[in-house]
């Protein structure tokens, strides 16, 4: 019933649907701009700076994961990162948002990465239960940092 896959570059307008439809989810929909073309330039040209899995459920789309990997100076070895994960909510409850990070979990060994992080918004509850039930931990210590638009452009401009 559950196929996970590599997705293709045939994928990209299903995945900025899937991106709308987290960007929904997450209360934000204005902030989700991402186009397939820039799914397809940045996920599938000379030199990728993301993967993605599909989740099909009975040859219907189910899901999808967006990651790529990232580098620990202290441990000197890359790790994991999940930016995207997004269940359809016909889909929940049956065990797919396990799979593909079971998934990535295999990636994540098969390339000796340290392990897998990701970001949670605090609000979300059922998010949070299910990842610390799988064993993660919450890193409250650490807060996101984030700097675009105009500041950035202010930075690089010294």
């Amino acid at each position: 019933m559950l196929r996970i896959r590599p997705a293709v570059p045939e994928d990209a307008d299903l995945i900025v649907q899937f991106i709308r439809e987290l960007a929904d989810y997450e209360r934000e929909p204005q902030a989700a701009i991402a186009t397939s073309v820039d799914i397809l330039r940045d996920g599938f040209g000379r030199d990728p700076k993301f993967r993605v899995l599909m989740a099909e459920w009975e040859d219907k789309p189910a899901g999808f994961a967006l990651f790529f990997l990232n580098y620990s100076t202290w441990l000197g070895r890359p790790g994991l990162y999940l930016e995207d994960l997004f269940v359809r909510p016909e889909f929940r409850g049956k065990g797919i948002g396990k799979a593909v990070l079971a998934e990535l979990a295999r990636i994540a060994l098969a390339e000796n990465c340290y392990g897998m992080k990701w970001q949670v918004l605090d609000w979300n509850t059922p998010a949070i239960e299910f990842y610390e039930a799988l064993g993660a931990k919450l890193q409250k210590e650490w807060l996101s940092v984030r700097i675009m638009g105009e500041p950035l452009r202010a930075l690089a401009n010294g």
